[in-house]
């Protein structure tokens, strides 16, 4: 697990509203063919996550306190929307284990708790490899307070109820999002004509496990071959430990098939 998850606290997940037929009574919001459609969370197994738009839009203006934009992720082929830098790097970590899609602000979620009804717009939905659902929530652990956990806790009960993982991305492990970064240079296509990458590969296979660098060295073109070696890295044919810093130290194995655990 590459993330730091904000911590479930019972005592929170008490004070919502979970009595008989609450699953009827919490009601979620879509965007579908530009109207607004809602279903109750009991009847959310049919919401269309696949023809669903981001429940709201991105506002982009000076001197604004976060930092909106547009991510392009290779295993959807689209680019899609962020609000600040932290939720750019879950992004680029579900493109790193293929994500099959990825629905941004997927859905409004008007709940109860202690007798009043609050709203709550998660901030991604998440189709991982072999089509389970993954919702996340991003907030850094020092800035989520009691309203903040309250709704995460809301998010959460949802989410079991219809069967998808939840997780509020609180941080990240040592090292991860810089090694991520650098792997990310070398995510597109990239040619192979002087068949490197199948040196590379033979050299990790030969040895069961090489330093970057000697396995670079291992081949024709060391220098055009770290390329290729931070495409297969990207691409999990090669694998590597993502919490420490890649250097030509780093050890580097035969990557095995991706798991989709951010």
């Amino acid at each position: 697990m590459l993330i730091v998850e904000h911590a479930s606290d019972e005592t929170v997940q008490g004070r919502l509203t979970l009595s008989e037929g609450w699953q009827r009574q919490w009601i979620t919001s879509w965007r579908v063919g530009g109207g607004s459609v809602a279903w109750p969370v009991s009847d959310m197994g049919s919401a269309p996550v696949g023809s669903s738009s981001p429940v709201r839009g991105f506002t982009w203006r000076a001197r604004q306190g976060h930092r909106p934009g547009l991510h392009f992720m290779v295993s959807t082929g689209r680019h899609h929307g962020f609000e600040s830098l932290e939720e750019q790097r879950l992004l680029l970590a579900l493109d790193f284990v293929r994500v099959v899609d990825v629905l941004v602000q997927p859905f409004e979620l008007d709940f109860e708790h202690e007798g009043v009804r609050a709203r709550h717009t998660p901030d991604f939905l998440a189709v991982m490899p072999g089509g389970g659902g993954w919702l996340f929530d991003v907030r850094p652990e020092q800035l989520i307070g009691p309203l903040d956990a309250l709704k995460f806790a809301a998010a959460r009960q949802v989410a079991e109820a219809v069967g998808w993982r939840y997780s509020v991305v609180a941080g990240w492990r040592p090292h991860v999002h810089s090694v991520l970064d650098f792997l990310s240079s070398q995510r597109r296509p990239l040619q192979d004509p002087l068949r490197l990458q199948g040196e590379l590969l033979a050299a990790v296979r030969e040895a069961g496990e090489l330093p970057f660098g000697e396995m670079a060295g291992a081949t024709r073109l060391p220098v055009v071959a770290r390329a290729h070696a931070t495409h297969l890295l990207w691409h999990r044919r090669l694998a590597t430990d993502l919490a420490r810093p890649l250097n030509d130290g780093s050890p580097v194995w035969l990557g095995a098939s991706p798991r989709g655990r951010p």
